[in-house]
């Protein structure tokens, strides 16, 4: 395994350092946008402050990555990184403090834990983390039978029971995507009502294989290596119930939204109501210079592969903000 995730790359600066780009995040989307930054011959850093990858280097499993079938998220983000910085990206391991738009010399400056940058153009890339829903083992079990993506995750639930946490468009509409797998899904409402639209709750509720638990939560899960029970609790009476399974025979999806990870962005983009960025078709913002790809964006779907897409454009939109050839 690469050991570019868990060490510095590059010393600790003394003096601000200038770059063509900074692009803040190294998951998909950002090796992806240095990795076409680099052939648009930009000079180019990448900063991550956690590992190189992001969220999906846990990801154990994926099947619809093109051309890469039955892999895991490790290594496709292993090989984009060795990709990026073979074309000579650098990568540097740092927390970004603040960014800032000097008027007087348009550049942007971004303050981190290891100095200061200056760039002509970023690249914000820094995700959505998943909302958790806060019950018992919920970390424990993640990727072991609590999952947060019925798109990544749904097939290795077929013939399966399925427990979906949520009553929103996205957990009425995902659990339909489920039933195409699991014998049985079960939509766990903390409420009395759903939140989604009319049209997707009455295909929801003419579905066989589908059912509603209202004024319902999980509030535990436990196993050995995969889950093997989960307790709920009724919000009237507030009695608990736990029921067990064989290991590995159910799953539960947690579909209660994401966080975008726009801490840094504000006053210099423009947020939806549910705070994601609302980038153009380049991936511009309405800061110049300032361009946003992968899972912070609003977009209708959110996996490998388009935060990677998201990363190629804003690079190419970067080039040409720069004046700078576009190397197909």
């Amino acid at each position: 395994q690469s050991q570019l995730r868990f060490i510095r790359l590059e010393p600790i600066m003394a003096d601000v350092i200038t770059k063509d780009l900074v692009i803040v995040g190294g998951g998909p989307a950002g090796l992806s946008a240095a990795i076409y930054a680099k052939r648009a011959l930009l000079d180019t850093v990448v900063l991550e402050k956690q590992a190189v990858g992001g969220q999906v280097i846990t990801t154990t499993e994926v099947e619809n990555y093109p051309g890469m079938p039955n892999t895991d998220g490790f290594t496709i983000t292993d090989t984009l990184q060795k990709q990026a910085t073979d074309l000579g990206a650098e990568i540097v391991m740092a927390n970004v403090l603040s960014i800032v738009k000097d008027p007087e010399t348009n550049l942007f400056v971004l303050e981190t834990s290891e100095g200061t940058y200056h760039a002509k153009a970023v690249i914000v890339s820094g995700g959505a983390n998943p909302r958790h829903a806060g019950f018992t083992n919920e970390e424990k079990f993640t990727g072991k039978g609590v999952s947060y993506c019925a798109t990544c995750d749904g097939m290795f639930y077929r013939g399966k029971q399925v427990f979906v946490i949520g009553g929103g468009n996205t957990a009425v509409e995902e659990s339909q995507f489920l039933a195409r797998f699991a014998d049985k899904v079960t939509l766990i409402v903390r409420k009395d009502h759903l939140r989604a639209n009319a049209t997707a709750i009455k295909q929801f509720e003419e579905n066989p294989k589908t059912e509603i638990r209202y004024l319902t939560s999980i509030t535990a899960v436990d196993g050995n290596d995969l889950l093997t029970s989960i307790t709920f609790r009724n919000n009237q009476t507030g009695e608990e119930h736990t029921e067990t399974f064989d290991e590995g025979s159910f799953g539960v999806f947690v579909l209660v939204g994401r966080v975008p990870s726009t801490e840094l962005l504000t006053d210099l983009v423009d947020l939806d109501e549910q705070g994601y960025v609302l980038a153009d078709e380049r991936m511009a913002t309405k800061t110049p210079g300032l361009f946003t790809a992968g899972d912070l964006n609003k977009k209708p779907l959110r996996q490998i592969i388009t935060a990677a897409a998201d990363g190629a454009i804003a690079a190419t939109s970067v080039a040409s903000y720069l004046g700078q050839p576009v190397e197909g």
